[in-house]
């Protein structure tokens, strides 16, 4: 009997901060009505997130690429017009440059205040963003099984998508500073490796039998079967400033699905590796985005990210050319050529720095670039 192909269908979820266009701080409090206008201007896609600053927009479920760039687009471009009528813009980076966080208002939702309940200071850390994306897998077990394998490639998803450099004021050393944030956070990092969906749901059953958890949406991994739809969410990524970026991460992210289930058609599959390896990468990836290469665990040495990155592309060339995603797959190079948006925040920042400016207005160089470079 032939193994029936996963939809590989696509959803994208991004979270923004709202800025104050005069001084690029935060905006702590923005108003309720431009909540609404976007609620009715976006059919309920873009809504506020855990902090009152937080907008989220999450598309419909498209069938390839070109469907989830004409959703995302729209969902961008409703976001940035209707702030700006409020003298407000979003940025798409996973962290601000400048503004604290025991300055902001979370969003007064049941959900939230459970959380920030449980989680106390740490909750109370989460001004960050990320990029989710959902891939289509019906089959329960078949879900696990991409996950226990994909979670090898989650470092380099991160590696790409880098874009939080800086905290509170502070350049952090990191290229994401979120996922040290997120870490902070139970049932977070990378996912359990379970041999079944039953063996899934026995474990995690138990946290929502036992009133620890409501249900599985509260659990956090950086890979996740989701617990709303019969998706695979990656949430291992930082918010891309780029559209463009976005877009061949969320392509890479379908065709490296797909190029994981023709080896299980072939009765093959994707080396597993240790949590204490894997994690290696992860943080090599936080640290330094692709600057210092990664552990290539096949060959037992660190890489230069182009040269891992030149083999991915070729691995799932046929997946991309099945998928119509073969454009933005090429695109994937860019990024290494020019940066990920935390490595142009800190050339925006160093240069105004080296042009006399004062660390605030450097920061303050870097809000405007990102308001910039979203919009774009």
């Amino acid at each position: 009997m032939a193994i029936r192909e996963p939809a590989l269908t696509l959803g994208l979820e991004e979270e923004y901060l709202l800025v104050d266009r005069e001084t690029g701080a935060v905006a702590a409090e923005p108003p309720d009505e431009l909540f609404e206008a976007l609620n009715e201007r976006t059919a309920g896609r873009a809504f506020p997130e855990f902090l009152r600053a937080q907008v989220e927009v999450a598309t419909p479920v498209c069938r390839d690429i070109g469907e989830a760039r004409q959703a995302l687009s729209a969902l961008r471009r409703a976001v940035i017009e209707e702030a700006g009528r409020f003298g407000l813009a979003p940025i798409a980076a996973s962290s601000h440059p400048f503004s604290l966080t025991s300055k902001q208002k979370r969003t007064d939702k049941e959900r939230y205040v459970a959380l920030l309940e449980e989680m106390q200071g740490a909750a109370r850390r989460m001004m960050i963003c990320g990029l989710h994306v959902h891939v289509g897998v019906e089959d329960d077990d078949l879900r696990i099984d991409l996950m226990n394998q994909l979670t090898y490639f989650l470092p380099h998803l991160l590696a790409l998508s880098c874009s939080s450099p800086f905290w509170e004021g502070e350049r952090t050393g990191l290229m994401s500073f979120r996922l040290m944030i997120f870490n902070g956070v139970p049932r977070t990092g990378l996912p359990e490796q379970f041999s079944s969906w039953g063996e899934y749901r026995r474990h995690t059953d138990v946290l929502v039998e036992t009133g620890i958890i409501a249900d599985n949406s509260r659990i956090w991994w950086d890979l996740r079967p989701s617990a709303r739809y019969p998706t695979l969410e990656t949430r291992v990524m930082d918010c891309c400033t780029s559209l463009e970026d976005a877009l061949s991460l969320a392509a890479l992210n379908q065709c490296l699905m797909r190029m994981l289930w023709r080896l299980r058609r072939a009765n093959q599959r994707w080396r597993m590796y240790s949590h204490l390896l894997l994690g290696e990468n992860r943080w090599r990836a936080m640290r330094y985005s692709y600057d210092a290469g990664l552990l290539d665990l096949g060959r037992q040495r660190v890489v230069p990210f182009a040269e891992l990155l030149d083999e991915m592309v070729a691995l799932v060339a046929e997946d991309a050319a099945v998928l119509g995603c073969s454009a933005e797959i090429a695109r994937l190079p860019d990024i290494l050529a020019r940066g990920t948006s935390a490595h142009r925040q800190l050339q925006v920042y160093e240069r105004a720095v080296a042009d006399g400016a004062s660390q605030e207005d450097a920061l303050r160089a870097v809000v405007n670039w990102l308001v910039m470079e979203t919009a774009r």
